[in-house]
């Protein structure tokens, strides 16, 4: 074994925020509580994915001790501990929308989830965007009728084809609330991380620097 990899053995660490270690035995817990989804066969190639899948890990980890961090700073009580036991439930349009780590992130910290809260509750959408919303995804509004009768939305179509403003106006200026404190927490993230040190095996799993970096959220 390496000099290097001696010392590594035996660091008790997978990242370092704001100096203070965020112990890999957090990493481990997840890792148990999340089975693996790639099915390789080759040793190497098992190698590489779990060497992925730890880093992944970590990613979710320290977005957990940030997430935490930030809720202490803005009075928001300590939120709920995280069970290391059973699987993590991750709906697959979370991933598509969110990625990966950011989307395991919210289904495993209870603090991502509280201030992913107060980020979308900050947010202002004015009127006149909830508006240029509805004049724009026509498609989404039309009713049960309409659709029944296969009204093409941007073609011919009559008012009565649609659902009146007045009625949908509430769950657009929430769907856009949502997106925008989604924006917001990515935002909070990036800047939050981008002072983090992670320990050699522990770095983004789309970090270039490690020879078999992967673009993966």
């Amino acid at each position: 074994m390496t000099e290097h990899a001696t010392h590594t053995a035996h660091v008790t660490h997978a990242a370092l925020v704001d100096g203070e270690a965020v112990a890999k035995a957090r990493v481990d817990a997840l890792l148990k509580a999340v089975p693996a989804r790639d099915r390789e066969t080759r040793p190497e190639a098992l190698a590489r994915a779990e060497r992925q899948r730890r880093r992944w890990a970590t990613q979710v980890v320290v977005t957990d001790e940030l997430a935490r961090r930030a809720c202490a700073e803005r009075g928001l009580g300590p939120p709920a501990e995280v069970s290391s036991s059973g699987v993590l439930a991750v709906a697959e349009s979370d991933v598509a929308d969110l990625g990966s780590i950011v989307a395991a992130a919210l289904a495993h910290s209870p603090a991502a989830r509280v201030l992913l809260a107060e980020l979308e509750g900050e947010q202002h959408v004015p009127e006149t965007d909830v508006r240029d919303y509805y004049d724009r995804n026509r498609d989404r509004f039309l009713t049960p009728e309409a659709l029944r009768h296969g009204v093409d939305p941007f073609g011919v179509a009559a008012e009565r084809d649609f659902l009146p403003y007045e009625d949908v106006r509430e769950g657009v200026a929430r769907e856009l609330r949502r997106a925008a404190g989604r924006r917001a927490f990515f935002d909070w993230l990036d800047r939050a991380r981008a002072g983090v040190v992670y320990t050699h095996g522990h770095e983004h799993p789309g970090d270039p620097a490690h020879p078999d970096h992967e673009h993966r959220h």
